[in-house]
């Protein structure tokens, strides 16, 4: 005989599953399926994703704002590296981008009296600055911002500070390195000749805030570093000629929104090299200012804002005839020779061959190399650090003299990859190949 079913309980009965937006609007777990909220969060959501793209269909494109270019589209064979760098990618490209690094930038300065550049939306701002250690020497743990704002609207490169600080060598060993890369050029039977180009913070201390992190031991390392380095390399100091230039002209040769000294300090530096390398042969060399170009300031790109300084022009002759001096852009990565275009061998001219190894302070100096250098080849000193023997072999084997261009910062703390033993190494076994 059958069994006779127990009759379920109600607990034991299984209902069918129902979208909670289908129940009675009774029932507890009731839920709408489009909530007011759920509308809101839906309409940002689509607005978020699709503003950027109707903005770049709008002719709305991003620019490089920042002291960098912008990322480019990651390659799917950097395997999982791809995902992060897409991330990156995808910040850089985002229309408007810079409207809202400035406004958040304004803000945090305006509103919250923040240094310029700390924002978040930055990446070149300030990390774990202790605003309250400032003046008392290097904080350790802390790393120094990379823009400081002085008086008046001047703003300096924290790395003035910071490469002083936090020195990588000791100017014992600086020195040592800087002979022996004399050594390594003048054993090959060429000339050898070394400038400074001092930093803006050496330069222009007079806009400089009152108190800042690492101001004492900025200070002492940069009267350490003038007191001895030039003197005992036989560095040209060229501090004393951009002061008397300076007071000549009635103005600054550096600008309150960049690093850089301008075409007035690149023309000193070009003096100072004539007289270097061939004694006397400036007497009749002549300079006349013919204008004014634009240039990127490069402080005010930390901070996320496009300004152009406006740097005059000279003409220059070396014998009171034609002007010789041609502007042209280059960061000499690659490097740039210079000849004369006609061939001709004006007096005062530079005869000998020369190889200058330099970093961008030299850009201000090329339009009046170019014009006074029979044959000149500049090169970054980047490039030469990454040379091996036989590129350097290529690179200086007819040059008669070679001239090394350090900013004060690249070589006060001994950061500049020619102090390296191994780059001396090489430089000289290339020299040495090819002696003059």
């Amino acid at each position: 005989m059958p069994s006779r079913l127990r009759p379920q309980s109600p607990a034991d009965a299984k209902l069918p599953q129902t979208p909670e937006s289908w129940l009675p609007k009774e029932h507890n777990l009731y839920r709408p399926r489009h909530s007011s909220r759920q509308r809101t969060a839906l309409t940002c959501a689509i607005v978020f994703f699709l503003a950027p793209v109707l903005l770049w269909v709008a002719g709305v494109q991003p620019t490089a704002f920042e002291n960098r270019p912008l990322r480019p589209f990651p390659s799917l064979g950097d395997g999982w590296n791809f995902f992060p760098e897409l991330t990156g990618w995808a910040t850089d490209h985002l229309p408007l981008r810079q409207a809202g690094v400035q406004a958040a930038d304004q803000i945090g300065t305006g509103v919250f009296g923040d240094p310029p550049g700390s924002g978040q939306g930055t990446n070149h701002g300030t990390v774990g600055v202790d605003q309250g250690q400032s003046g008392t020497g290097d904080v350790p743990g802390y790393v120094y911002p990379q823009v400081i704002p002085g008086k008046d609207g001047w703003l300096y490169l924290g790395e003035d500070v910071n490469a002083k600080c936090r020195p990588v060598m000791d100017l014992d060993h600086v020195v040592s390195a800087l002979r022996r890369l004399r050594a390594a050029v003048e054993s090959s039977g060429r000339k050898f000749v070394l400038v400074f180009a001092p930093d803006k913070y050496t330069q222009e201390p007079s806009h400089l805030p009152d108190d800042y992190v690492g101001k004492t031991c900025a200070q002492a390392r940069t009267t350490g570093f003038w007191s001895r380095v030039p003197r005992e390399t036989g560095g040209l100091d060229l501090r004393p000629a951009l002061a008397d230039a300076q007071q000549r002209l009635g103005r600054p040769l550096y600008d309150p929104n960049d690093t850089h000294w301008s075409y007035d300090g690149g023309l000193v530096m070009t003096y100072a090299l004539g007289q270097a390398i061939a004694p006397g042969s400036t007497v009749n060399w002549r300079a006349a200012p013919n204008g004014v170009r634009p240039w990127p300031a490069d402080l005010a790109r930390l901070l996320g804002r496009s300004e152009q300084r406006s740097l005059p022009t000279y003409s220059l002759s070396t014998d009171g005839g034609q002007d010789r001096a041609r502007y042209i852009a280059s960061d000499f990565r690659s490097p740039l020779r210079l000849t004369q275009p006609d061939g001709a061998r004006p007096a005062g001219s530079l005869r000998p061959n020369i190889g200058i190894v330099a970093d961008s302070f030299t850009q201000f100096a090329t339009p009046f190399l170019a014009a006074t250098c029979q044959d000149v080849t500049i090169v970054h000193s980047d490039t030469v650090g990454q040379s091996n023997v036989d590129q350097l072999a290529e690179l200086f084997a007819d040059r008669d003299v070679v001239t090394f261009e350090f900013v004060e910062r690249s070589v006060t703390g001994g950061s500049s990859a020619l102090l390296r033993d191994q780059t001396i190494d090489e430089l000289a076994k290339a020299l040495a190949r090819h002696p003059r």
